[in-house]
């Protein structure tokens, strides 16, 4: 990572408390492309006695600014040859951190301001519509996709015997991915303008622009037209404001246009499946840009049949409450982006350290493990076997054996009951668990009390789970459903009871009793 940023950092020694803080920040940019955001609250839990932001341009310039949760209006002025515009807010109370909020910057006051004409690094360019912007970043990229005449021969040498695009689209991603690596480089211009096809095809590197400029060059050598994307890239990150043409990106991916089967690439991996996009770009406007026109698009949404984990449990108990458990999962989609991480930057002992922290058991070891990722499938699949050892995982009392059947699939958070929610309700994706328990109990004991089977179907996803006793066998079906959504404040109560019957019945317990010779 380079980039031309600089970061100050205070510390208050400060011994009484409450004090107040007071910043006055003056900065001056060459060329206005990026201007800053007013947000006078940063975050829950802090309050603000004072904020203001006071912008001064010439009086012809025409400023852009979107107000959003600000009470009140925007004061204006003119002062000979200058306009001023300003927003203050007083007073401001801390409001609480609550379960499920919506993003801060959903919920808190904030001011956007961007420019119409701007000047960037020798570039002239407009942002009042998004085609303008297009426009802008076309010029930055023009000219920058030249292949090498070796890279040429490689492309016609791996695509010309294949029969459709797609396959073209995968063998080209990963030739791509096997033979860069990415460098982030966010200097001056550079940070908007990728380094050419050539440099990047020489040295092997390159940031999200570059390297997605690199697979745009490489698509339309094998006659494939392809388009760069600007992303608001991260995990559970919040859309743009699409209704206000502005500088809001900070990564770029590749998208092949065909209508509903478009195909999109991220480029800065080296490990992810061709067309995946996962929780860092999945689900969120882009703006695609195009010589046609550039517009607003939306990268593909995951649902919740696609985010699916499938859990295989094969246990025995013996005479002494040891649990000796054989565990495969079959993760899917959002599911397996955390595991596809682990498996491609993390060595086995960080994987084993990872397993031996995860599950909610006091005592427990995993003496092996292993796991087989597939990218060829429709989508990206990680399968987990291990083998678990639980020392006292039931507890023997005398006559009395008492185990908790669903060992490893434990919802664990109990939420609380209050009696104000101020905040909408807002499930970020959606996922389906399907986990099936066969566990055997030691001879000689018969079943005292068991849990009844739980059946609920809520706004918010549903669950059930139900048990079967023959002999020394005891099966357990569990199935657990989450919608995805923004729910209403008032149906927290709703929401907070949904969860808590769901974290009820993953503790149930069984109670056997030892038979009478």
């Amino acid at each position: 990572m380079a980039d031309d940023a600089r970061y100050k950092v205070h510390n208050f020694y400060h011994k009484s408390y409450p004090y107040t803080v007071e910043y006055e920040v003056e900065g001056e940019m060459k060329g206005i492309f990026n201007l800053p955001e007013w947000q006078p609250v940063s975050a829950p839990e802090i309050a603000v006695e004072k904020s203001s932001l006071t912008v001064i341009t010439p009086k012809d310039y025409v400023l852009r600014y979107k107000q959003l949760l600000y009470s009140g209006n925007v004061v204006t002025k003119e002062e000979k040859a200058l306009k001023i515009h300003q927003w203050q807010l007083n007073g401001e109370a801390a409001r609480p951190n609550e379960s499920y909020a919506p993003e801060w910057d959903d919920i808190s006051t904030r001011v956007i301001i961007a420019p119409s004409l701007f000047e960037f690094g020798g570039y002239s360019g407009e942002m009042s519509s998004w085609q303008h912007f297009g426009k802008f970043m076309l010029s930055l990229y023009n000219g920058r996709d030249i292949l090498p005449a070796d890279v040429k021969a490689k492309v016609h040498q791996l695509t010309d015997h294949l029969k459709t695009n797609q396959e073209k689209i995968a063998t080209l991603y990963r030739f791509m991915q096997d033979h860069t690596h990415y460098i982030s480089i966010q200097l001056g211009i550079g940070g908007w303008q990728p380094l050419d096809a050539t440099f990047v095809a020489d040295k092997k590197y390159g940031d999200c622009k570059a390297l997605s400029n690199y697979m745009v060059a490489l698509l339309k050598e094998a006659g494939i037209k392809a388009n760069n994307v600007l992303i608001k890239a991260g995990k559970d990150e919040t859309d743009i404001l699409s209704d206000f043409p502005s500088n809001q990106f900070n990564h770029v991916v590749v998208c092949v246009p065909n209508g509903k089967d478009s195909t999109w690439l991220e480029c800065t991996s080296q490990t992810v499946a061709p067309g995946y996009m996962g929780s860092f770009t999945g689900n969120r406007e882009a703006l695609l840009v195009s010589e046609n026109g550039s517009a607003i698009v939306r990268t593909p949404v995951y649902r919740k049949e696609d985010n699916l984990q499938i859990r295989h449990v094969k246990a025995t108990i013996d005479g002494n409450g040891k649990l000796t458990a054989n565990i495969i999962t079959t993760s899917m989609g959002l599911q397996q982006d955390d595991l596809h991480s682990l498996l491609n930057n993390s060595s086995p002992d960080e994987q084993k350290k990872r397993l031996q922290r995860i599950f909610t058991l006091s005592n427990y070891e995993v003496p092996s493990f292993t796991y087989l990722e597939n990218r060829e499938a429709a989508l990206p699949t990680v399968n987990e076997t291990l083998e678990l050892v639980a020392n006292d995982y039931a507890s023997i009392t005398g006559k009395r054996l008492f185990l908790r059947p669903n060992i490893v699939s434990t919802y664990t958070t109990k939420l609380a009951e209050t009696e104000t929610r101020t905040h909408d309700i807002v499930c970020t994706y959606a996922f389906t668990d399907k986990d099936t328990v066969n566990i055997t109990i030691p001879e000689g004991y018969g079943i005292e009390s068991m849990p009844p089977p739980v059946k609920l179907n809520t706004p918010f996803g549903a669950y059930n789970t139900t048990y079967k006793i023959e002999g020394r066998s005891i099966l357990l079906v569990r199935n657990y459903e989450r919608n995805a959504g923004t729910f209403p404040a008032k149906d927290y109560p709703d929401f907070v009871d949904f969860y808590n019957k769901i974290y009820k019945a993953d503790q149930a317990r069984m109670v056997f009793v030892k038979k009478e010779e």
